[in-house]
């Protein structure tokens, strides 16, 4: 549905809808924008369906501890790796961004499979494929055994780190959607947290043994996920796209206490994805449009995939693999003060997540994301310039633990979660799998790309260098946020979609929905 300007007529249309579909969604975003107008924001949610939705959001998420673990044991396992089989610094970086990189099959996969199987065995399928790769790195007796554990573990965590803020998006109501689909951010910096407790703790160990049992200890939270598939539902979004109608009244019900809503989101659902599956049958398939995108759809593919990638290529994995190299460079001598260094880091970064689950649903998206950009472009800046002129000091270190820190902190509290908040919410249920594994893809691409050359990077032009090309990155990314990003917050997923029809809604966040009604029925 969209506003077109012809001359001084408008048009109002729905992408590939009809004009029942448009009457639902415009009565919705009347009833929503009257609600507003009157200062009330109406929460039927009782006690119990809250715990039980959020208790499925947890269970979603935990796929995401293995990659946030994988990513924090990684930065100290890597030393004593380097040790124990004799690696050379361009290997290093490979078994570093390789992970990234490969974890795109898993989320261009993931789209396909989530599509064919159900959300729910997709999160199952990727917590085996980890475990795998996990056992194997963990047992390795050479670089390239490591090498073939790597690249399981990455397309597990490429599968999981599409499917979860999917399923989330699809489960949650509108109310609480933004804070419940930062719940995977929320669990990787637990997992990246846990990695780096687990690097300290295992330090003093035998090098041949000590990386190993690090590695090891990330199969652990897979088991967890085997639990979950017996606690959470299917997602209601893809039961109705098979036809699964009254499985997917039964979920909406447990996640929703008002009959009425259950009906109108039921009714929403089942249209859209009647037009979802009529695509099936289109010549023009989902990943044609995509790749030959209406305005729409190329503004929605712009926000969700542009976002991922400012979410990386600000250095955001190479500052949390690196860590130690980073604080190395600061002054910092002895294996275990390093690793000690990268805790403060795990903390900060997991408690500042906790904070932008209570404020991305009262505050909105696009404020957080300008105190985000904005702080990591300030922090990045400090970084680069204590680096280049502070070194081998006690202040100079004092300075680099700080700067760090409230990099991530600014990271964790604004795009880090919500970037898949977005990539999750804005596409229409026909294009939402794939086109989320799409920008899944840019992140772990863009992800593997910066770790892969950090520490080329840093040798051509040192450290603080390399941080002061990062700053550069972040200060376009405010600027993206400000021209790319609308606001979503309290919005259903459909009333999404009217987000992107007209450019300028961007700016004022809102159709003028009295208008777009009129319209319609002049239409109709």
């Amino acid at each position: 549905m969209g506003v077109q300007e012809n001359g001084n007529k408008k048009k109002y249309e729905r992408m590939g809808s009809d004009a029942a579909e448009e009457e639902i969604v415009l009565t919705n975003n009347l009833q929503h924008k009257k609600a507003k107008e009157e200062g009330v924001i109406v929460d039927n949610i009782s006690d119990n369906t809250r715990k039980y939705v959020f208790a499925c959001a947890i269970f979603a998420s935990l796929n995401s501890v293995l990659l946030g673990y994988d990513v924090g044991v990684m930065s100290g396992a890597i030393i004593f790796i380097q040790e124990d089989l004799k690696i050379s610094e361009i290997q290093e970086e490979v078994l570093v961004g390789i992970l990234s990189i490969v974890s795109l099959l898993g989320s261009l996969a993931g789209g396909k499979t989530s599509d064919a199987i159900g959300r729910k065995w997709t999160m199952a399928l990727a917590a085996i494929v980890f475990q795998s790769g996990a056992a194997i790195m963990s047992l390795a007796p050479s670089f390239q055994i490591l090498m073939i554990g790597r690249l399981l573990s990455g397309i597990g965590i490429g599968f999981g780190v599409m499917i979860a803020p999917v399923y989330i998006a699809e489960i949650s109501p509108s109310i609480a959607r933004g804070s419940l689909t930062s719940f995977p951010e929320i669990f990787v910096n637990l997992g990246i947290l846990l990695g780096y407790i687990s690097n300290y703790a295992f330090s003093g160990l035998p090098v041949h043994i000590n990386w190993r049992i690090m590695l090891g200890v990330g199969i652990f939270p897979s088991v967890f996920i085997g639990f979950a598939l017996f606690v959470i539902p299917e997602s209601p979004r893809w039961l109705a796209m098979q036809n699964r109608i009254e499985e997917a009244r039964s979920v909406l019900s447990k996640t929703n206490d008002n009959e009425k809503e259950v009906d109108d989101r039921l009714a929403e659902i089942q249209l859209a994805a009647g037009i979802a599956n009529a695509e099936k049958y289109k010549a023009k398939a989902v990943w044609q449009e995509i790749l030959n995108p209406t305005p729409t759809v190329r503004r929605m593919l712009i926000t969700g995939c542009g976002i991922q990638c400012f979410q990386q290529i600000t250095g955001i994995d190479a500052t949390v693999y690196y860590s130690p190299t980073i604080f190395k460079d600061a002054g910092i001598k002895g294996n275990t003060e390093l690793l000690a260094a990268t805790v403060a880091v795990g903390f900060t970064k997991t408690m500042f997540i906790l904070i932008a689950i209570f404020l991305i649903d009262k505050l909105g998206r696009k404020p957080l994301l300008y105190v985000s950009t904005i702080g990591m472009t300030f922090s990045l800046f400090c970084l680069s310039f204590t680096l280049t002129f502070f070194g081998d000091g006690q202040f100079g270190i004092g300075l680099a633990i700080l700067f760090v820190c409230a990099n991530v902190a600014f990271f964790s509290v604004g795009i880090g979660p919500i970037c898949w908040v977005l990539s999750s919410e804005i596409f229409p249920l026909r294009l939402r799998a794939q086109a989320s594994g799409l920008g899944a893809v840019g992140s772990r691409v863009s992800s593997g790309l910066i770790c892969m050359s950090f520490l080329s990077m840093s040798r051509a032009i040192t450290v603080g260098g390399t941080f002061f090309v990062f700053f550069m990155i972040s200060a376009l990314s405010v600027a993206f946020v400000h021209t790319c990003v609308p606001e979503t917050k309290g919005k259903s997923l459909e009333q999404i979609e009217m987000l992107f029809q007209n450019e300028g809604e961007w700016q004022e966040g809102e159709v003028e929905m009295a208008d777009a009604e009129r319209l319609v029925q002049q239409k109709l």
